[in-house]
Parts: C-alpha cells; sequence; structure tokens
C-alpha cells in the first residue's frame, strides 16, 4: 500500500505536466508528434518506484496520448498508420527506458545499502577489536544495529539468560546451507510465560562460537515497517557472528590467563622451597647437633665454655630463622599488595641508630662506619627498620669478617639519600638491577651461607610502599653500595639553624 502510495504521488503529477506539456507543443505550437515528453515522466516514476511503476506509467502514457492526441481525438481509435507506430513505439520505447532507469536505481541503490552495511560492519569490528571485553563494548553495538538495522530497540544477551520471555511470537533468523540467504522463522514462545506485543514484531539472532550457542541480538521495531530486508539481516548476522568469535577469544584469553597464572604459581612455589630448604636444613641441623650436645648430661656450665657456645649457636640459628620466616610473610604482603605504611618525620640517624644496636651481635667482626646526619625523612618506622635489616645482613652474608660497611648520608634534596656499601667483592655490573629479584643470587659474592635471595626483594618491596627508591652500584671500597632514597620532610621552623649531629 505504501509502494502503491508512492507510485501514485509521483505518477499523477509527472504524467499531467507531460499531458500540458504536450498539448501546448502539438496544438499552439504545432509540433509534430511530442509525444517523447511523456518518457520524462516515465524516467521521474522508474527512478523513485521502480520497474512496475516505470511499466505503469509507460502504459498510462500510451492510452493519454492515444485518447487526447490522436485523431479522432477523445476515442481509442487511431485513423493514421503512421500515428498507430509512432504510438506503439512510445509505448515500447517507455518500457524500455522505465526499466532501464529503474534498473540502473537498483544497482546505485545496491550499492548504496552494500556502502551503508560496510560501515556498520567496520564500525562494529573497530569496537570488538580496540575492546577491553565484549562487555563493555555491547553497548556501543546496539546503538549502531539500531541505528543501521532501522529498529526501535537492540539488546544482547550472554550465555543462556534469555532477552524476550515475554514475548509471544519471535522471528528467529534460521542460518541456511552453502550460499543461501538466511531466513526469518515465526517461532511461539511457551505458553503461559509469554503475552503477544499487537504492534511490534521481535526479531533472535543467536550468537554462536563453534557448535555453542554463546548468546543471542533481540531487536525490535513497529510491525507495519516489515521484516529486515537482506541489507539489514546481513548485517545483524554478520554481527552476531563477530561477537561469537570475540567472545571465543575472550574466552580463551581468560584460559590462557588462568593457565598462565597457575603456571607461574607453581613456579613460584618451586622456586620458594628450592630457595628455602637448604637454608631451613642447615639451621635445624645446628640446633639438633647443639641440642644434643646439651643433652648428653656432660656439660658444665660453670666450668665448660661448650654449653654456652651451644646455646649461642641455638639462638643465632633461631634468629636466623625468625628471619627467614619474617622475609617470606613480608614478600608475600609486598605480592598480596596490603601494605598500608604509617608514615611520619623522623631524622635519619634515628632511624638507623636502633637497627645496628638491635644487630650488634650480628656485626661483630666488621669495621662499621656511621656518619648518618639527622635529616628529617618521612618514613615508617617498622618498615625502615626491615630494610635496613636485610640490607646489613646481605653485606655482612656476602663479605667475611675484617672488611668495611660503611653508612652514609647525602645532602638532602627533594630526597634524602642513606648510602650501605661494603669492601667486598661486590657484583658485576651487568646483574646490579636484578639483585632486587625475588630468588635472586649474586654468584660472585663472597658468602658462608647463600641466603634465600628475597631479602633485597623485600627491602625494595618495603622502600616503594613508603614512597622511595632504592637501586645498586659499585661501591667506592671496591664492593657493592645500595643506595636508599627517601622524600625530605620540612624542618620546622624553629629548628632551623640547630646544630646536626649524626652517628659516629
Amino acid at each position: 500500500m505504501r509502494d502503491f502510495g508512492r507510485l501514485l504521488g509521483v505518477a499523477v503529477p509527472t504524467l499531467a505536466l507531460a499531458t500540458a506539456a504536450i498539448a501546448v507543443l502539438q496544438d499552439r505550437l504545432g509540433v509534430p508528434n511530442p509525444s517523447a515528453v511523456y518518457l520524462v515522466a516515465v524516467v521521474a516514476t522508474a527512478i523513485i518506484s521502480g520497474t512496475l511503476g516505470a511499466i505503469a506509467t509507460s502504459v498510462a502514457a500510451f492510452v493519454l496520448y492515444t485518447y487526447l492526441f490522436t485523431e479522432p481525438r477523445n476515442t481509442f481509435h487511431i485513423e493514421d498508420p503512421g500515428v498507430l507506430v509512432s504510438v506503439l513505439l512510445l509505448l515500447f520505447v517507455g518500457v524500455v527506458v522505465g526499466q532501464l532507469t529503474a534498473r540502473q536505481r537498483s544497482r546505485a541503490d545496491a550499492a548504496r545499502q552494500r556502502e551503508q552495511e560496510a560501515r556498520a560492519l567496520f564500525s562494529i569490528s573497530r569496537q570488538l577489536v580496540t575492546r577491553d571485553s565484549v562487555q563493555t563494548v555491547l553497548g556501543e553495538i546496539c546503538r549502531a544495529l539500531q541505528r543501521d538495522a532501522r529498529m526501535s530497540a537492540v539488546w544482547v544477551t550472554l550465555g543462556l539468560a534469555e532477552g524476550g520471555d515475554s514475548i509471544g511470537v519471535v522471528n528467529q533468523l534460521r542460518r541456511m546451507p552453502a550460499e543461501t540467504p538466511p531466513q526469518w522463522v515465526r517461532v511461539h514462545q511457551p505458553a503461559g510465560r509469554a503475552r503477544t506485543h499487537k504492534d511490534l514484531d521481535t526479531f533472535r539472532v543467536a550468537i554462536e562460537s563453534g557448535t555453542d550457542m554463546v548468546g543471542a541480538i533481540w531487536a525490535s521495531r513497529p510491525r507495519d515497517t516489515g521484516p529486515p530486508n537482506a541489507h539489514e539481516t546481513r548485517l545483524l548476522a554478520a554481527t552476531a557472528d563477530q561477537l561469537g568469535q570475540a567472545i571465543a577469544h575472550d574466552r580463551m584469553a581468560a584460559d590462557s590467563q588462568s593457565a598462565e597464572v597457575a603456571r607461574a604459581s607453581d613456579a613460584l612455589k618451586s622456586a620458594l622451597l628450592q630457595s628455602v630448604s637448604h637454608d631451613l636444613r642447615t639451621p635445624l641441623a645446628t640446633i639438633r647437633a647443639a641440642a644434643g650436645t646439651l643433652r648428653s648430661g656432660t656439660v658444665d656450665f660453670h666450668a665448660d665454655s661448650d654449653g654456652h657456645e651451644s646455646l649461642d649457636a641455638i639462638d643465632r640459628e633461631v634468629e636466623y630463622l625468625n628471619r627467614l620466616v619474617t622475609n617470606l610473610l613480608d614478600l608475600s604482603r609486598i605480592e598480596a599488595g596490603v601494605l598500608r605504611p604509617e608514615l611520619d618525620t623522623f631524622e635519619l640517624d634515628d632511624l638507623v641508630r636502633p637497627t645496628i644496636e638491635r644487630l650488634g651481635a650480628r656485626l661483630t667482626g666488621w669495621t662499621l662506619q656511621v656518619q648518618v646526619g639527622a635529616h628529617l625523612v618521612e618514613a615508617d618506622p617498622v618498615l625502615f627498620d626491615a630494610v635496613l635489616t636485610n640490607v646489613l645482613e646481605n653485606s655482612v652474608r656476602h663479605t667475611t669478617p675484617g672488611t668495611t660497611i660503611r653508612l652514609s648520608s647525602a645532602d638532602p634534596g627533594e630526597m634524602t639519600r642513606l648510602v650501605i656499601e661494603d669492601s667486598g667483592a661486590g657484583v658485576p655490573d651487568d646483574l646490579l638491577d636484578t639483585i632486587f629479584e625475588k630468588f635472586y643470587r649474586a654468584p660472585t659474592r663472597n658468602s658462608s651461607r647463600s641466603g634465600t635471595g628475597i631479602g633485597l626483594a623485600v627491602a625494595r618491596g618495603f622502600v616503594e610502599a613508603i614512597g622511595g627508591r632504592i637501586e645498586a652500584h659499585r661501591s667506592e671500597l671496591g664492593g657493592l653500595a645500595i643506595n636508599i632514597d627517601l622524600r625530605s620532610a620540612q624542618m620546622p621552623a624553629d629548628t632551623i639553624g640547630a646544630p646536626t649531629t649524626g652517628l659516629s
């Protein structure tokens, strides 16, 4: 009905204008046989209404010219054979010109639809290619389909969720084999849960990944609009295919990521077991031997120094085990991202002194030089103590008694630097960036106990947690130097000019 109305809307006025023009040309200006003017109406109708409209207009032009302008007039009888031939030629040429014009119009319409379809598919493909996940681009894809497929509403359901439970009849797109175009098939929902929308038609396109259905594209529009045409059907089907591929890709990426996390977790567990197994056996063997000596009953604590040495060995190894377990727990906190530093303002020498005093027995035998000023820094004292303890124990572990360990501070700027350096064998320059990695052990450092390779990793995690930096380089003493940079704090006005004290 709409197409017929469009045909009348263009054919009637163009035929009327052509008839008026022929009347002027033939009756007033004396132009013989101006019937070709009707071809203008035929071409105009063909452009608007297609082939059928062009044929109908050609027949109407033939009838009008025969009735109004051939002798005898106002009849369909033609006396002159030449005029009869001209009128028949008008009908023939009108039909041919109309068909050619309509065909060209159809080709232009098809090319325009192909271009629109390509643009729409490109936009959807770009959304899917640049997506973080399929869910993040579904809204934009639905809006594009609503616009380009001429739908009132478009929505997508993923998984087995149904998006049309309340719809009585759904037009399901059925994929056909080979090159056969897909077809819309009306499907009735189960009785009792669906109600029919009188003014809307609903369309459903399954989203498939391989042989599995992973979702559906739903769309609706007014019933008088009719079913989607070939262009709109191809757009909906192609979008469903791309969504199926994108969902499959996301699933494979998620599976791959899960497998990689599991593999990394297994590798971490293996590395952890390999790293700590020897370091656990050694102190445990020492403790067991010392305990055996004490249990033998031959030790006189008043006259025999072996008893005191055994107790010292037990205390030393228990302290080592405590430090080992503490570092493992600290490393897990760093990896989990649950560190919550409590920053405050401290003088740097007040942070360094308690740690050195607590490690006094451990540092016996090494020449300790401390030149740290009372620079104001922002730090968490608990985390800083763990950092300095790990760095100093690393220096002790990888140097021999008699070597020098020096702590010094630089003039503060935006950051205040604490330098811990030793005169041991050092670390090759190409390995300086790796000594802060988990479970790494420098191969060239002198050591009576290799360590687990997590102390400096914990130190780096804690320093970064309090807003600082840590790095390693070759020491002026010939060994390894580690720089710890902490944020400088503003000195209160009433303390400016006060003398600076340091550890010595």
